[in-house]
Protein backbone atom coordinates (compact mmCIF):
# COMPACT_ATOMS: atom_id res chain seq x y z
CA UNK A 1 0.00 0.00 0.00
CA UNK A 2 1.21 3.03 -1.26
CA UNK A 3 0.71 6.66 0.29
CA UNK A 4 0.12 10.14 -1.56
CA UNK A 5 -0.18 12.92 0.44
CA UNK A 6 -2.06 14.63 -2.65
CA UNK A 7 -4.44 11.86 -2.69
CA UNK A 8 -8.08 13.00 -1.16
CA UNK A 9 -7.21 10.57 1.61
CA UNK A 10 -3.77 11.79 1.96
CA UNK A 11 -4.50 15.22 2.45
CA UNK A 12 -7.21 14.60 5.28
CA UNK A 13 -4.59 12.13 6.88
CA UNK A 14 -2.15 15.01 7.24
CA UNK A 15 -4.73 17.04 9.05
CA UNK A 16 -5.49 14.58 11.32
CA UNK A 17 -1.22 14.78 12.21
CA UNK A 18 -1.86 18.34 12.11
CA UNK A 19 -4.28 17.71 14.51
CA UNK A 20 -2.68 15.25 17.06
CA UNK A 21 0.34 17.31 16.56
CA UNK A 22 -1.77 20.43 18.31
CA UNK A 23 -3.12 18.12 20.84
CA UNK A 24 0.28 16.64 22.02
CA UNK A 25 1.70 20.44 22.11
CA UNK A 26 -1.68 21.70 23.83
CA UNK A 27 -2.12 18.49 26.30
CA UNK A 28 1.28 16.76 26.31
CA UNK A 29 2.31 13.42 25.16
CA UNK A 30 1.39 10.26 26.19
CA UNK A 31 -2.19 11.17 28.35
CA UNK A 32 -2.88 7.94 29.59
CA UNK A 33 -6.58 7.76 30.34
CA UNK A 34 -8.74 4.48 30.85
CA UNK A 35 -11.00 3.59 27.96
CA UNK A 36 -14.17 3.81 29.79
CA UNK A 37 -15.42 1.37 27.51
CA UNK A 38 -17.92 -1.68 28.21
CA UNK A 39 -21.73 -2.49 29.98
CA UNK A 40 -24.50 -3.70 28.55
CA UNK A 41 -26.01 -0.02 27.88
CA UNK A 42 -23.77 0.55 25.42
CA UNK A 43 -24.10 -3.25 23.68
CA UNK A 44 -27.78 -2.68 23.54
CA UNK A 45 -26.67 1.23 22.29
CA UNK A 46 -24.30 -0.44 19.38
CA UNK A 47 -27.54 -3.35 18.40
CA UNK A 48 -29.78 -0.33 18.37
CA UNK A 49 -27.36 1.73 15.81
CA UNK A 50 -26.89 -1.03 13.93
CA UNK A 51 -30.19 -1.44 13.16
CA UNK A 52 -30.52 2.12 12.34
CA UNK A 53 -27.98 2.18 9.99
CA UNK A 54 -29.57 -0.96 8.31
CA UNK A 55 -33.14 0.30 8.09
CA UNK A 56 -31.77 4.07 6.69
CA UNK A 57 -29.94 1.59 4.28
CA UNK A 58 -32.12 -0.05 3.33
CA UNK A 59 -34.91 3.28 2.71
CA UNK A 60 -31.92 5.06 0.54
CA UNK A 61 -31.70 7.41 3.28
CA UNK A 62 -28.49 6.42 4.93
CA UNK A 63 -25.96 9.36 6.38
CA UNK A 64 -22.79 9.90 7.21
CA UNK A 65 -24.26 10.14 10.71
CA UNK A 66 -25.75 6.62 10.73
CA UNK A 67 -22.60 5.12 9.81
CA UNK A 68 -20.28 7.27 12.16
CA UNK A 69 -23.12 6.82 15.23
CA UNK A 70 -23.00 3.06 14.72
CA UNK A 71 -18.71 2.83 14.75
CA UNK A 72 -18.80 4.87 17.66
CA UNK A 73 -21.27 2.93 19.53
CA UNK A 74 -19.15 -0.15 18.33
CA UNK A 75 -16.55 1.80 20.27
CA UNK A 76 -18.14 2.33 23.12
CA UNK A 77 -19.45 -1.24 23.90
CA UNK A 78 -15.93 -2.85 23.21
CA UNK A 79 -14.16 -3.94 26.35
CA UNK A 80 -11.54 -6.11 24.39
CA UNK A 81 -8.22 -4.49 23.34
CA UNK A 82 -7.87 -5.57 19.81
CA UNK A 83 -11.50 -5.54 19.43
CA UNK A 84 -11.84 -2.15 20.55
CA UNK A 85 -8.90 -1.11 18.34
CA UNK A 86 -9.70 -2.41 15.39
CA UNK A 87 -13.24 -0.65 16.17
CA UNK A 88 -11.43 2.97 16.97
CA UNK A 89 -9.66 2.26 13.31
CA UNK A 90 -12.94 1.58 11.83
CA UNK A 91 -14.24 5.16 13.17
CA UNK A 92 -11.38 7.01 12.64
CA UNK A 93 -11.64 5.52 8.67
CA UNK A 94 -15.53 6.80 8.68
CA UNK A 95 -14.82 9.97 9.44
CA UNK A 96 -12.30 10.24 7.00
CA UNK A 97 -14.41 9.86 4.15
CA UNK A 98 -17.26 11.94 5.51
CA UNK A 99 -14.68 14.74 5.57
CA UNK A 100 -13.25 13.42 1.98
CA UNK A 101 -17.20 13.79 1.11
CA UNK A 102 -17.23 17.01 2.36
CA UNK A 103 -13.96 18.13 0.60
CA UNK A 104 -15.78 16.55 -2.48
CA UNK A 105 -18.73 18.96 -2.62
CA UNK A 106 -17.13 22.18 -1.48
CA UNK A 107 -14.86 21.47 -4.53
CA UNK A 108 -18.46 20.75 -6.53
Amino acid sequence: MTSDVFTPTGVVLNNIAAERFRQDEKFGRDRDHPDGTGGQFYVDLARLSKRNTDAADAAGCLSWKDILTEEVAEVYAETELAKLRTELVQVAAVATAWVEAIDRRERS
